[in-house]
């Protein structure tokens, strides 16, 4: 009989790690996958929104029924959205038509008050991020609500050095690499950290895009791989965390998308097909004896319309 749990909150985390059957090098190394899309919202940001949240609360920074201001490409939304119903906070949310139409309908059912701030055609730019930024900022001004500001927010670093020691226990110790798209850069750092605390050898590899490989010291770019590649360095990006850094086309991230779906039965977003290109890549040149972890990031349902785009063969 399974454990009776006190709300919704309470069912974050612990998520299952599966191996890729189909999807693997010849002779490469054994991949695994963290399935996030388990999370209430079918998404890893559940995890760093609650630990946000709770910790500006405990802290005094967000009193009982506080507003909350953030801005977000859609995921970070949809899990601030539902933590804020839960725990009475009324919720600003600064975002664009560069995102999933299925995230902003999300968040706006579970009772979000959304600010569109217009695209350059529908794709992410650096520019855009700096545009909602200082929306958000704007926001949190005038009304005096909390800005979660996820971009320089450490509070969510505990929540990712939580889910490496899951990662850590579901493998028993046996993870030689681990590669994390980067966003925020705040799961790639707090993930890798926590892994390293157990062993320093494992070889932590970033994700970015290649229209947009800024982390790479190329110039900022325009992409569609939905929750990374903000197109400047983040404030929370570590140089010395990363061993490599992997750079991943738009084109590459959705075919990938589309074969974990038909191959694996795993319908994710575009920045887990980003993750496990990279991964692959790292597993032939690691070998057979290694293992190395991934994240499936959320779920492909956030981007029905968008993956509808692709003219998907019948």
């Amino acid at each position: 009989m399974s454990e009776l749990r006190r709300n919704i909150l309470h069912c974050i985390g612990n998520t299952s790690l599966i191996a890729l059957r189909n999807i693997v090098p010849a002779n490469g190394a054994r991949i695994l996958l963290k399935l996030e899309s388990e999370n209430p919202t079918g998404s890893m940001k559940d995890r760093m929104a609650l630990a946000m949240i709770e910790a500006a609360e405990a802290d005094g920074r967000l009193k009982p029924g506080g507003a909350v201001v953030e801005y977000t490409g859609g995921s970070t939304g949809v899990s601030l959205s539902l933590v804020c119903a839960v725990k009475g906070h009324p919720l600003h949310i600064v975002t664009s038509d560069a995102f999933a139409q299925e995230k902003l309908d999300h968040m706006k059912i579970l009772g979000a008050k959304l600010e569109i701030v217009p695209s350059d055609g529908g794709r992410m730019t650096g520019k855009l991020t700096r545009d909602m930024i200082e929306a958000a900022r704007i926001i949190a001004l005038e009304i005096g609500a909390f800005w979660t500001d996820q971009m320089k927010n450490e509070d969510q670093i505990v929540a990712y050095h939580a889910m490496a020691e899951e990662i850590w226990a579901d493998t028993a110790g046996r993870i030689n690499g681990f590669v994390q798209s980067v966003g925020t850069a705040a799961s790639l750092r707090g993930i890798g950290e926590g892994l390293r605390r157990h062993n320093e050898q494992v070889r932590v590899i970033a994700v970015e895009p290649s229209e947009s490989a800024v982390l790479s010291g190329d110039e900022p770019g325009a992409h569609k791989i939905d929750g990374v590649g903000a197109g400047f360095v983040v404030p929370l990006w570590r140089h010395d965390l990363a061993d490599e850094i992997e750079r991943v086309s738009t084109g590459e991230a959705i075919a990938m998308a589309m074969r974990l779906a038909r191959e694996e039965g795993l319908f994710a977003g575009t920045s887990t097909g980003a993750n496990v290109i990279a991964a692959l890549r790292l597993a032939e040149r690691l070998g057979s004896d290694a293992t190395i972890v991934t994240v499936m990031c959320d779920t492909g349902m956030k981007y029905l319309r968008n993956y509808g785009a692709v003219h998907l063969p019948v």
